[in-house]
């Protein structure tokens, strides 16, 4: 068996394992959110909301509430939106790498925009009795949707370019870390049910998997279009 055949054989095998598990992490996601939005809307889901409130508050406590809030921060629009033009800025001025800057705003804001329209679908009020103030409809939570989104597609740019295995690893699990906990204080707040938390998580994992290989897609249509027209590539350099 010849290098180049190796090669070929190592580069289709790893095609086709990470199409069968994005394939399979979509269908999974898309699968749990219709499944979770089915419960709410045949109002099965009061227990295990209501044991999850219970959970929530047994687990961080009374006291932590200044804490918690500055934890559920970190996935609200204002802060996803201006972490997401430092990133756009960073990715055209230090990096320049267009498509990462491309990439930024259809996973942070469709990632919003998606969210909205569900919530608007959906029609679920928040509970009662939040322990900080909050407007809108609950169903998926936006917290939990962007934050799986944004801080995914922070977890796939470590996994593709961080070269230590150690910084690379440490930076997945932190950020893992932080997607779960954000999802935590929502409930904790009494601000959505532990159910709009899960469906957020499906629904922003989805929106990723979907977001980042069609803009692979792209880039490559792009990059053969300029590769064939040497003077277009000049005009607009990758």
């Amino acid at each position: 068996m010849t290098n180049s055949f190796r090669r070929l054989l190592a580069g289709i095998t790893l095609f086709i394992t990470e199409f069968a598990l994005t394939l399979g992490l979509g269908v999974l996601g898309v699968v749990a959110f219709l499944a979770i939005g089915r419960e709410v809307f045949d109002e099965h889901a009061a227990p295990f909301d209501e044991a999850a409130f219970r959970w929530a508050q047994d687990v961080l406590g009374p006291t932590h509430l200044q804490w918690v809030e500055v934890l559920t921060f970190f996935a609200s629009r204002n802060f996803i939106v201006a972490a997401a033009l430092g990133l756009i800025g960073y990715f055209l001025l230090v990096r320049r790498h267009r498509w990462y800057s491309l990439l930024v705003p259809v996973v942070a804001l469709g990632s919003i925009t998606l969210n909205l329209l569900l919530k608007n679908f959906y029609q679920r009020p928040r509970p009662l009795l939040p322990l900080v103030s909050a407007s809108g409809l609950s169903f998926p939570s936006g917290h939990a949707m962007i934050s799986a989104s944004f801080y995914g597609l922070l977890i796939y740019l470590a996994h593709t370019h961080v070269a230590r295995p150690t910084l690379r690893r440490s930076l997945m699990a932190g950020l893992v870390l932080l997607i779960l906990l954000i999802g935590l204080t929502r409930v904790y707040l009494r601000v959505h049910y532990a159910t709009d938390v899960l469906a957020g998580y499906a629904a922003g994992v989805v929106w990723l998997l979907v977001a980042i290989p069609l803009l692979k897609r792209l880039e490559k249509i792009v990059k053969k279009r300029f590769k064939h027209n040497p003077q277009l590539a000049e005009k607009q350099p990758l």
